[in-house]
Formats: structure tokens, sequence, C-alpha cells
């Protein structure tokens, strides 16, 4: 009996600090690298200001067991460190800590013999400050306390949103705390974040006689956000019935000096353009994809699951070493391929039609994010070498307009007015007639998100994004039958140079003459036959 509980005891605290440890990669980026996206950021900041980054909660994923910890990328972006329960402060000014002037504090969880046993080697204070580069660094279970810091000291205080919920688990024991002592040294509103933050600014730049018209504001975002429905200072400004009773709620509104909408725009501006060391990540999770996406070519046949293909993806990139896929991985043949998010993957004996496969490798936290989409039969048909041929039009000149200057809106124009010429000249639809075959945008940029931080003005030098044109014709559609269920997607990555651009995911097939090439060609799988089951 003494052994059974022993047995459960140590099963129960396995489950309680799963996967809190992460491994740290030597051929990732570095502690440089970290350091200075640190001291660009702080660049930024107005003085006298302090920015607060927490990195992400764990998240439970049944029972005692939670998913596979991924830290914020921010976070992540400016320190390097993949464990939980940890944040970062960045000051602009020179601060007296621990009888060091330093500018910047990480704390991190403590080293644990017990834990580490189970789910591996954590860094602790000694192997941040040696792996990672920090001189100063404290445990998470001090934060607050050693050493004392007085947020009301500084003129800013730059956050990100904590309005969001985290679950409640001894995995998050500390995280809690820390936010916990976080909000109420800075008087943090429960409900505020980057859009209620916005609706602050608003206010206190109002005056009487402008006062109704943010109100009428205020009104229109409670409709789209849950936050601004729920912030009680906000819903009573804008149900005030007089200039003079919404001046006096004015009053109410918190410090100016406590800012959520600040740090995201400068982390988005740090991020869009990315360094030489970024692109080298990107291109290796990119180049992995593509390989993935030749196997299966060459591996696919009639009667092959969803998930089979998935697996062949995923194996590949396995095989390369790559930590993980960028976000859930999507296969979706014939009627699923209309599904733009489909992630079920399950339908186990696809028909001879089209597969859809948008897939990316994680490489060091950076993600690829490539689409081919493949006849099941090695060969097109003529309904559907007619769309992906038209795709791959649209694609080419959407990638041609990639440089330096172009706005990042006229990707998706070209593409559009391509397509849209295309689906008439077809007699899918009618000249100037709305439609749905092609319902999201082109581009978004790429890098340690899938859909990264990055603005969306003018292109420049060192961005990469995807370009990803497709149009999918769902049954019931109102054109011939004969177009029903084809689903096309064409998505390639691009970095944008000085003078134009560079296809990263070139060495996948694109051209309908070259895919079914590639089909053709034998495959290092044919000959791995499993047992039946």
């Amino acid at each position: 009996m003494r052994i059974l509980r022993t047995l459960l005891f140590c099963l129960l605290l396995s489950g309680l600090q799963q996967l809190s440890a992460q491994s740290y990669f030597d051929d990732g980026l570095g502690q440089d690298f970290h350091r200075e996206r640190r001291a660009t950021l702080r660049t930024l900041l107005p003085g006298n200001s302090v920015a607060v980054i927490f990195t992400n909660p764990v998240k439970n994923r049944s029972n005692d067991v939670d998913f596979i910890y991924h830290p914020n990328t921010d976070f992540f972006y400016l320190t390097g460190y993949r464990e939980p329960n940890a944040v970062l402060l960045i000051f602009s000014d020179d601060q007296e800590i621990d009888g060091q002037t330093t500018n910047e504090v990480i704390y991190v969880q403590p080293r644990d013999e017990n834990a580490e046993m189970w789910n591996g080697k954590r860094l602790g204070i000694k192997g941040v400050k040696e792996k990672l580069g920090f001189e100063q660094a404290f445990l998470n279970t001090d934060f607050g306390t050693t050493p004392k810091l007085d947020f009301q000291q500084f003129d800013h205080i730059l956050t990100f949103s904590l309005s969001e919920a985290i679950e409640e688990s001894s995995a998050n024991k500390e995280m809690m705390a820390m936010r916990g002592h976080f909000k109420t040294e800075t008087a943090y509103p429960e409900e505020m974040s980057e859009v209620t933050n916005k609706m602050y600014s608003l206010i206190r730049a109002t005056d009487l006689e402008n006062s109704a018209n943010v109100a009428q504001v205020i009104g229109r975002y409670r409709k789209y956000y849950p936050e601004v429905e729920n912030d009680a200072i906000l819903m009573e400004f804008a149900n005030a019935d007089s200039p003079e009773k919404r001046m006096a709620i004015a009053d109410k509104i918190p410090s100016e000096k406590l800012d959520v909408s600040a740090l995201p725009e400068m982390m988005t501006k740090l991020r869009g353009v990315k360094t030489a060391a970024e692109i080298g990540m990107l291109k290796k999770a990119i180049r992995i994809s593509a390989i993935g996406q030749i196997e299966v070519m060459k591996a696919l046949k009639p009667g092959m699951s969803e998930r089979e293909v998935q697996g062949i993806h995923e194996f590949v990139y396995k095989r390369y070493g790559a930590e993980n896929v960028g976000y859930p991985s999507i296969v979706g043949a014939g009627k699923n391929g209309c599904i733009l998010h489909y992630i079920s993957n399950d339908l186990r004996d696809p028909d001879k039609r089209l597969m859809l496969m948008d897939l990316g490798a994680e490489w060091r936290g950076y993600t690829a994010d490539v689409t081919r989409t493949i006849p099941l039969s090695g060969k097109f048909t003529e309904e559907e070498k007619a769309i992906y041929d038209l795709v791959y039009e649209a694609q080419e000149a959407a990638m041609k307009a990639c440089k330096p200057g172009v706005a990042f809106g006229e990707i998706s124009k070209i593409a559009q007015r391509i397509i849209n010429e295309g689906l008439v000249e077809l007699g899918i639809i009618i000249r100037g007639q709305r439609h749905r075959y092609f319902p999201h945008g082109t581009s978004h940029h790429l890098g340690l998100d899938v859909h990264d931080r990055g603005a969306y003005g003018p292109l420049e030098t060192g961005m990469v994004l995807t370009v990803e044109p497709g149009i999918y014709i769902p049954e019931g559609s109102d054109c011939d039958p004969k177009w029903w269920n084809i689903a096309v997607r064409i998505e390639d990555d691009v970095v944008i140079t000085d003078d134009g651009f560079e296809n990263l995911s070139a060495d996948a097939p694109r051209t309908s003459e070259d895919v079914e090439a590639m089909m053709a060609q034998p495959s290092v799988l044919e000959n791995w036959v499993l047992p039946e089951l």
C-alpha cells in the first residue's frame, strides 16, 4: 500500500508539473540576438518607463496532462527563455537593483530536483545568467519582494493585456502570484485590454462638446468586443444622459501611466522586419516543409487517408530535427479542401480528387507556412487544371509585385483581380458578381507565429510573408456542378529583398505540370509496408 501511495503521489506530481522544462538548442538564436532585441526595444520606450512582459501560462489538455508548453513569442523573442512562470522587466533608464546598476531583470522558475527528474532540467538563475546572458535574474517567488520595486515611481508602465483569465492550477501558481501582485501594485482594471485602453485614451482626449461622439464610438465597439461591454466605466460613460455626467465619469478612468497599447505596437515594429539570423531560422523551417511536400507528392496514392498524408509531412519534419509544427496541420481531400482551416484530417478513403495540404515545420521557434494542392490520381482533370492554373497565375503576378515600397494590400488586389477575371472566363461567375470563392487575404507576416507581428503598410526589406491565393467551390455553389468540390490553394513564403523578393519555398513544385511530374517519381516509402491490424 505504501508503494502504491508513493507511486500515485509521484504520478500526481508529474502531472502537475507536466512539461515545465524545455530544450535549449545550440543551433538556434543565441543570447546576443535576444540581448540586441531588448536593447532595440529600450530605445523605443518613453523616458522613466518600465516594460513588463509575462510569458504564457501552462494550459491543461486533459486530467493531469498539459499541452506541450510554448512560450509567449514576444517573451521568447526578447529572452530566449522557453520555460513557464517567468516575467521580464525592461527599464528605459538604469536602475539600482540589489546593489548593481541594471536596465533589465528577469524572474524565472527555480531549479527543482524532483520536478526535473520527471520533466527535464530547468535553467534556474545560474543557467539564465550563463546561457541567456542576463546579469540580473531572480526567482519568480521573489517577484515584488526581492528586490522591492515600486511601479508607481515610473511615469509609464507598459505591458500587454492581462484581462484573459489563466487556468488555476499548481502549474500556474507562480504565474498567478506574479500577475496578481503586478495588478495590485499598478491598480490594473480587471477588464483592461488593448481595445479598452484605446477607449480610455479617447475619453481622456475628449471635451464636453465632443463627449457624445466618443460615447457613440464606445457603443459601436461594445457590439464586437466583450471586454468593452464588461467594462463598468466605459458603459457608464456610454450610457450617461448628459455631457456633464460623461465628463464626471471621465475622472474614474485609470491612470494614463498604465498602458497596454504601446508595447504591442513596439513589438509589432520590431518583429515585422526580420534580422539575418531570423531569416536563417525561417529558411530552414521552410525548406524542411517544402521537402515534406515533395515527399508526399511522390508517395501519394489513391486510398491514402488524410491522416496518413499528415503523418508523412510531419515525419519529414521530425527526421530533420524540427521540434514541432508551427500550427495545426491542414490536410483536406475533395470537399474538405473547401474548409479553410480544416484540421480534423480524418477522412480515411478520399476519392480521386484534389488534396489540399497546408503545413509548416517549426524550427527553433520559427514556423513555415507552405501549401500545395495535388491530385490523388496523379493527374489533374480538365476542370481541376483550369482552376489550379488560374490560382498559379494569380500567385505569380502577386509575387512579382513583392518589393520594397509596395503597399501590403496591393498583393491581394492583384491576385483578386486575376482570379475574378479568370472565373468570368471559365463561366463560374458573371462580370461584377460578388462571390466567396476567394474569401481570404493573399498575404500575412510569418515568423515566430504563423500569423506573425508586422505592419500592414508598405513592404520593407527583411519582411517575410506568405503569398497564398486560392479558389474554393463547395458543393451546391451557383455554378455548373462540374466545378463543385474543387479547392486549390498555392502558398509560398517570400522574403522581401532590396530589389524584389526571394521565394524561400521554391523547392516544392508549383506549376501543374511540375506537380504531375514529381508525383510520377518513385517514393522511398513505397516498400514500407506495415502489418495488418
